[in-house]
């Protein structure tokens, strides 16, 4: 593969790039990458008309479009990845997406095999580069991933992973979410991805929520606001393109809307006070996009269409109330939350109308960009209409500098991609997460003098992308590390009787039990596990992996600790604590009600213990 940045392949060079994107010289002598300068920015508006006036309409239409695909390389992958990419895609190689379909974008997953190693990420990003900027009228691609950090990562080890949205909320430092948005940035950026879909900017009100959860900052809508704001302007600061989702708020539903067609009850003034709050601020923040979300708001619109459909939300709210003039883009068009009512030719068409950007990640390309290509040709899309997001597609372009730099170099990789500086930092940042919920007769903190064998039970979910797992061994290691003998059995989210006994036995050569619990419901077996432990007279240390909701469900627990995620730094930092060596300072992101009767509050937004 023709890889820049590597050995003796020189890096194109900025008059390379320029050549093959003719007509910016003038706007790129003015924005020089940041696109921040109010005067030459509308003069840059004026090259970017000019460089649209000369595209095709086919090369419009492909603009639009983030498309996934399959494969560590733009031009070489494995031979699975060519199988998965023609079944789905009907092409080879990203080499080849691009140059048949002309994307404006590539969204990065694990699951496709794009992100296995820091240098391969960056060879794969230039690959993608110069297989679009060698067509004609060639533009440089916005490559994208999901990096919210904590549950949700495309991105792992060796790169720095940071605690997820509602650690950072029982943090509750702007400063600290700053700094990951810097840093997360920073690395991303060295891997040639200059659009992160986070921050989530859904307030999580909503407990039993299947698909925000942890993934959002908490509850109290000021709170949430405060840390996406930050975030924001620590990835602005690094030059990545932050996202917030999900518009108009995802965070009160009980439908997952991968599967489901989730409906938002709200009223409007609730909507004003609760969900439109963060991405006020995200805004006022100067976010560069916002995500849409598959879910339908009576309120806003009554029509009975998902938000990503919804000309009085997008248009109307987001854009004329709200003010907004970035980048519009869609969750995936792939979710079921957005198929059910119209058709995958339907879809994009309907989601520019009502005001996206950028159209992610449809189930098939062909039939997305076919159905856009006729809605012009017929009539229902007007060209100009195409030209308004395509103008903001390369606003952003510009200002993240990918129309000046868009390849990136194995030395930029080496010097900034989980260095001990970052890693460092993700460290301190966690220490101040972790949260104390419980602690009776002051079990802890541990002493290994007078506790040094320890057993560590409980659930082992599989691990977020590119972290050690599985959790009870990485607990165990590192209250090893932190000089206990400690010892890891697997119990499973759901233990048999012969897995407690297991556990029940094992515990009586240890002189405490940490057991690590992963949503907890009234009939799970993980209660009857964690009350035999207690059963046993052995101090026990509870921890919520995920959701804190579990202290509910386990009254009889003399200690317990939320860690709102299973990644290795978050659980270090469990450990940490556990052993003393550092205090909790995290208070609750949301309000833990009582398990007998919802209506009452256990725990409230704040609550937390400390040393």
């Amino acid at each position: 593969m023709h890889d820049a940045g590597k050995g003796s392949t020189p890096t194109p060079s900025r008059r390379t790039v320029l050549a093959a994107t003719a007509g910016l010289t003038a706007a790129l002598a003015l924005t020089p990458g940041t696109g921040h300068a109010a005067a030459p920015a509308a003069l840059a508006d004026e090259q970017l008309r000019d460089l649209i006036s000369r595209m095709t309409l086919e090369e419009k239409v492909g603009q639009l479009f983030v498309m996934r695909v399959y494969g560590h390389s733009a031009t070489d992958p494995d031979q699975a990845d060519i199988d998965a990419n023609l079944k789905e895609i009907g092409v080879r190689t990203a080499a080849e997406l691009v140059a048949k379909y002309r994307v404006g974008g590539i969204i990065y997953f694990a699951w496709a095999h794009n992100t296995r190693n820091p240098h391969q990420i960056a060879d794969l990003s230039n690959g993608i580069q110069k297989a679009s900027l060698d067509q004609p009228r060639g533009l440089p691609v916005l490559i994208a991933t999901d990096q919210e950090h904590g549950i949700v990562a495309r991105v792992g080890k060796p790169a720095t992973l940071f605690p997820g949205a509602m650690a950072m909320g029982a943090g509750g430092s702007r400063a600290d979410a700053r700094t990951l948005g810097r840093i997360s940035g920073a690395e991303l950026r060295a891997l040639g991805i200059r659009q992160d879909y986070a921050p989530d900017a859904d307030v999580n009100v909503n407990p039993a929520n299947p698909v925000i959860g942890v993934r959002s900052f908490g509850a109290d809508p000021d709170a949430v606001a405060g840390l996406v704001a930050a975030e924001v302007t620590g990835y602005g600061s690094s030059g990545v393109a932050a996202t917030a989702k999900h518009f108009p708020g995802h965070g009160d539903t009980a439908v997952d809307s991968h599967f489901g067609f989730p409906v938002i009850t709200h009223s409007r003034e609730l909507w004003e006070k609760l969900d439109a709050v963060p991405f006020r601020a995200a805004i006022r923040a100067g976010i560069d996009a916002i995500m849409t979300a598959h879910i339908m708001v009576p309120a806003l619109d009554d029509s009975g269409d998902p938000a990503t459909l919804s000309h009085p939300i997008l248009t109307g709210i987001l854009r004329e109330e709200l003010g907004f003039d970035g980048v519009v883009v869609t969750d995936s068009l792939g979710m079921e939350g957005v198929r059910q009512k119209y058709g995958d030719d339907r879809v994009p068409v309907l989601a520019l109308k009502a005001g996206v950007d950028q159209l992610l990640n449809p189930p098939s390309l062909d039939v997305a960009w076919n159905a856009v290509l006729q809605a012009v040709r017929s009539g229902e899309l007007t060209e100009a209409r195409l030209d308004e997001s395509l103008l903001r597609v390369l606003r952003l372009k510009a200002k993240l500098g990918l129309l000046d730099r868009p390849y990136v170099t194995d030395a930029g990789v080496d010097g900034t991609v989980g260095i001990p500086e970052h890693l460092h930092a993700a460290d301190r940042i966690a220490d101040r997460t972790t949260t104390l919920l419980v602690n009776e007769r002051r079990v802890l903190p541990l002493s290994r003098r007078t506790h040094p064998r320890l057993l560590v039970v409980g659930a082992n979910p599989a691990s977020p992308s590119g972290t050690d797992g599985p959790p009870t061994t990485v607990l165990a290691d590192a209250l090893t590390g932190l000089g206990f003998a400690a010892t890891a059995l697997s119990t499973g989210t759901a233990p048999s009787s012969a897995t407690i006994e297991k556990a029940v036995t094992a515990a009586g050569n240890a002189d405490a039990v940490v057991v690590g619990t992963y949503n907890v419901s009234a009939t799970s077996s993980q209660r009857t596990l964690v009350n035999r432990l207690i059963a046993t007279g052995k101090p026990v240390v509870a921890i919520a992996l995920r959701n804190p909701y579990d202290v509910a469900q386990l009254p009889d627990t003399e200690a317990f600790l939320a860690s709102y995620s299973w990644t290795d730094v978050e659980l270090r930092a469990a450990a940490r604590v556990i052993a003393g060596r550092v205090s909790p300072h995290g208070r609750l992101p949301v309000p833990v009600q009582r398990a007998d009767d919802p209506t009452q509050v256990l725990y409230p937004v704040g609550y937390g213990l400390s040393y």
